[in-house]
């Protein structure tokens, strides 16, 4: 690594610079060896006193040697602004990362990026469109952007990983560290098969003001947001806001009025956003850049034919088994029995409180 991109690396890592205070200081002095040379009366007006003194005392030393040495480690790479390939919708944005660490296939960053994220806490059949849904915009050529969080964030990644590995997980922890936990061997796939980007130090914990960072860089990477579930306070709306206010499409899948996870969703859509039911929506809203072609049964949303008499009746929300049987006419046994074998064979899933809910 030449000495510039040693300089910026130390300047990026600095604590409590970030990516505002970066910009400020590569506008003021021109180069980070400049702002590195720089005494502390001359950045402090432009950073904060204590700020600049930590520049000053080289207190980041130690994360950049760290960050060196795991660039050195197979798959890995470190990603500045600096670089060729660093991605132009990203660095258009307001507050681009100076700096970002890689695991993967730094290729994926050139092609065109869609961004699906939505609540941590998903029923089933959100989880189910937003695999199907990133399945299949994976197929069309789009590299699916998300969290790596629970809930419609991991659908989405394992969605993509199913067609092309075509995924990109942006995290809010060090590049080193998996959270949630459980999401531990999908991190893996994807730094295999997709790319893993963090803008953090090795080591950085998932401290609540790092999430909303994470949300701009999936914004900024993307031609679009697709929303598939959200409660009112979910983060994915932040996501929403930042890629529109970056210019970006803004997409949302309704959901049933007694989902609280929909909410969100409505509450987007009645504030403008697209109303997505189909692949093919999300297509007309921002592109299509490939056209293999797509099963009948792949679509994701698009209505299928019905034959069983309790798909037939029970529709999309929650419903009882004791309210099916009534309407049936047929005992609650009998009811059991047709909904485990509906169950078995993924058309729907049950629900908390005795209720089931169609997944086709």
């Amino acid at each position: 690594m030449s000495q510039q991109n040693e300089d910026w690396l130390l300047l990026a890592l600095t604590p409590g610079i970030g990516p505002a205070g970066f910009l400020k200081l590569i506008a003021a002095f021109g180069s980070a060896s400049h702002v590195l040379a720089a005494s502390t009366a001359q950045t402090a007006p432009l950073i904060g006193q204590d700020i600049a003194q930590a520049l000053r005392e080289r207190r980041a030393e130690a994360d950049a040697k760290a960050a060196l040495a795991w660039a050195e480690q197979e798959n890995c790479s470190l990603l500045s602004l600096l670089d060729d390939d660093y991605p132009q919708a990203l660095a258009e944005t307001a507050a681009p990362p100076p700096l970002l660490f890689a695991r993967g296939q730094r290729a994926l960053l050139q092609h065109p990026m869609l961004a699906m994220v939505g609540s941590r806490s998903a029923t089933p059949p959100g989880k189910q469109i937003a695999e199907d849904f990133a399945r299949q915009l994976s197929a069309h050529g789009y590299t699916i952007v998300s969290g790596l969080a629970s809930g419609i964030d991991a659908a989405a990644h394992r969605g993509a990983l199913q067609e092309s590995g075509s995924t990109i997980a942006v995290i809010g922890t060090g590049i080193d560290r998996v959270y949630p936990a459980s999401n531990r061997e999908l991190a893996h796939q994807i730094g295999r098969a997709g790319l893993i980007l963090s803008e953090f130090p090795l080591g950085a914990g998932p401290v609540a003001g790092h999430f909303p960072r994470r949300n701009r860089i999936i914004a900024g990477l993307s031609r679009g947001c697709l929303v598939v579930e959200a409660n009112i306070n979910s983060g994915s709306l932040i996501t929403a806001r930042l890629a529109a206010e970056s210019g970006r499409e803004v997409m949302a899948v309704p959901g049933s009025i007694h989902n609280p996870q929909a909410r969100g969703c409505h509450r987007l859509l009645r504030d403008g956003a697209r109303l997505i039911e189909t692949v093919d929506d999300v297509l007309d809203e921002i592109g299509r850049v490939a056209s293999p072609p797509i099963t009948p049964a792949a679509t994701a949303g698009e209505n299928q034919p019905v034959d069983d008499p309790i798909l037939a009746i029970m529709g999309f929300d929650p419903v009882s088994s004791e309210a099916l049987a009534t309407q049936l006419g047929l005992t609650q046994g009998e009811v059991y029995a047709m909904l485990l074998e509906l169950e078995l064979a993924g058309k729907l899933t049950s629900l908390p409180g005795g209720r089931v809910q169609r997944l086709v």
